[in-house]
């Protein structure tokens, strides 16, 4: 052999190893942010399922994606400026729940893909331009359905015998929340059943007050309209609906752990996993804008024997045969 071919083709040899190593190493991680209302521990079951997800998509954490976490712990007002520290971190897309969440987001950043798992109407709420072409860089799962108002309302008054007034707890500066709240009212008049509006706002909502008008009122029932607020302050509401002896009807099952009566709507569980869908999708390429927002098809009921108990009350074994779930 030619000595010079000989240390050409060794040379060739030499250079390529490092060069497959370096290739090895260059390999890209996903960088995905998270953004929470309360902290990590209340929705750890949530976060795994979006793992699971993620996983279920052939994408292995820690060699394929990491994830940046940051967390309100309650506070509201530090959401954009924690959405701005994900922004600095350069994340690849953000993860998020509701609206609020969602719209701080988008304030911080106009271009990062965002995925929302648990958003009411994004169109209402500025979030996107429609659902089936969201545009911008939103996108994600809906919990909004029509009709979910009158369900819950039906649902509460089949479990609560003669109800004839019920409160509305909401979110008072969520405005999608706000629509729900005459939602309820309009169906609550086809049932002749009567509705009190009870807002909340603030990180340190005034229950005790709230309360007081629900009695003075003499409303039955309560629906509480569940969003990332809400879920923060759902031990103190179930605590003061226990103390005076009122039903509550929750908007999904994760918000009645606390000792609400009855939830009905979609399985957020699930919803985190799907959002691994979307996640999975963006970092190939997709472009969050031409990703339609799924709304729930599937729901489900479920209810607190424990709390109908301690409340005196029996539930219908018709209702009960219905559920998708009952804590005993």
């Amino acid at each position: 052999m030619d000595r010079r071919t000989f240390l050409a083709g060794t040379g060739t040899v030499l250079l390529a190893t490092p060069l497959a190593a370096e290739a090895q190493q260059a390999q890209k991680v996903w960088h995905i942010g998270y953004l929470g209302q309360t902290s990590q521990p209340e929705v750890q079951y949530l976060l795994d399922a979006l793992r699971l997800g993620l996983r279920q998509r052939g994408l292995i954490e820690n060699r394929d994606f990491v994830i940046e976490y940051r967390f309100a712990q309650g506070k509201s007002e530090r959401l954009v400026e924690l959405a701005g520290e994900l922004v600095q971190a350069r994340v690849d897309v953000i993860v998020t729940t509701t609206d609020t969440l969602g719209l701080a987001t988008k304030q911080a950043t106009t271009t990062i893909p965002i995925v929302m798992v648990l958003t009411g109407d994004p169109v209402e709420s500025g979030l996107a331009a429609s659902l089936a072409k969201p545009g911008g860089n939103v996108t994600g799962l809906s919990i909004t359905a029509p009709d979910l108002a009158g369900k819950r309302l039906q649902l509460l008054r089949e479990a609560v015998p003669r109800l004839g007034r019920v409160a509305v707890l909401w979110n008072a500066d969520n405005p999608v929340k706000a629509r729900e709240v005459e939602e309820t009212q309009v169906a609550a008049r086809s049932l002749r059943v009567g509705v009190q509006s009870v807002p909340l706002r603030g990180s340190d909502p005034a229950l005790p007050p709230a309360f007081a008008v629900m009695r003075s009122e003499r409303v039955q029932a309560a629906i509480v309209l569940g969003d990332a607020y809400m879920f923060g302050h759902r031990g103190a509401i179930a605590a003061h609906a226990m103390a005076n002896r009122l039903p509550t009807m929750w908007e999904i099952k994760a918000l009645i752990d606390k000792g609400g009566l009855m939830s009905y709507g979609p399985d957020i569980v699930d919803h985190f996993r799907r959002a691994a869908t979307y996640v999975d999708r963006i970092l190939k390429g997709a472009k969050p804008g031409d990703l339609p927002i799924e709304q729930p098809t599937k729901f489900e009921l479920v209810i607190n024997l424990k709390t109908a108990k301690a409340l005196g009350l029996t539930i219908p074994p018709s209702l009960l045969a219905r559920a998708d779930q009952v804590i005993e």
